[in-house]
């Protein structure tokens, strides 16, 4: 079972939920794919054994087949390439790496060459195997790396994967062909307008997902009427905890200090399996 953890915006504490879910089952891959800042190994401390570099092609232009006919520009959905007076003007840092200019161009003067926009590395925690993407700094394509990193799932154990924060491309690419969303929120004007663009998100692409409220006896109840009224489950609530602060900011698990929240992981488990059935 793959199992995605969610937010609409950063701060809500998804990556909290996705490390100690991941604790707290067996047979369990946890895949880090907030490549632009993953920081799920501060917590789960992994040995790493694996390093792999990820590239994306770039077009480079011959200019004594191109024409000007812009056809490449007409085909390129990243508006990464312009041609202007006939000249082709390639933009890398737009660029997706989906290799249409070169497919298309009808004088076959597109080529590709590499470029190298981040890493993958493969590590273990445990029995947990822990796999996560690094974007190099300056890239602007996260996509490629997700992809990268969701090439290591392992349907025969239980994948959580911890998803970049909002509703872009890198959240649809991390949460596509998935089996499962959490959706992970405050009780705040924010969180609820955060959330629900993602359950948007979700519904459109037609995963069932559920709601975990964290700090949930602080702000408002607006997220149980807003979940009430979408009929959207709410799986499991966070009390705010000074002590689960203090657990957060040492780079801890909350598991592995109060072993009583690792009974409620399982039961938010068990309840998965239930809603997917």
């Amino acid at each position: 079972m793959i199992i995605s953890v969610a937010s609409g915006k950063g701060g809500t504490g998804k990556t909290t939920v996705a490390v100690n879910l991941a604790l707290s089952l067996n047979n369990v891959q946890l895949l880090d794919c907030d490549v632009e800042e993953p920081n799920c190994h501060i917590f789960i401390k992994p040995i790493f054994k694996n390093k792999n570099t990820v590239f994306i092609p770039i077009p480079q232009v011959d200019q004594t087949k191109c024409d000007g006919c812009g056809y490449c520009q007409e085909v390129c959905a990243y508006n990464a390439i312009a041609v202007i007076n006939k000249e082709v003007l390639i933009f890398p840092e737009l660029c997706h790496g989906c290799g249409s200019c070169a497919y298309f161009c009808p004088h076959d003067a597109i080529k590709e060459e590499n470029e190298e926009i981040g890493v993958v590395e493969i590590g273990r925690k445990g029995e947990i195997q822990f796999i996560h993407g690094k974007l190099n700094i300056g890239k602007m394509t996260a996509p490629p790396i997700i992809r990268a990193v969701k090439k290591y799932i392992n349907k025969k154990k239980t994948v959580i994967i911890d998803v970049p924060p909002g509703t872009s491309c890198p959240v649809i690419t991390a949460i596509k062909d998935t089996d499962f969303v959490i959706l992970v929120t405050e009780p705040t004007p924010f969180g609820l307008n955060d959330l629900s663009l993602a359950v948007e998100v979700v519904r459109k692409l037609g995963i069932p997902f559920g709601v975990i409220i964290n700090r949930s006896d602080l702000g408002n109840k607006k997220i149980d009427e807003y979940c009430t009224s979408e009929h959207i489950p709410i799986l499991m609530r966070i009390p705010f905890s000074k002590k689960i602060a203090e657990i957060y900011s040492r780079g801890d698990s909350i598991v592995e200090v109060l072993p009583e929240y690792r009974e409620k992981f399982q039961r938010l488990f068990t309840k998965i399996k239930q809603g997917k059935n």
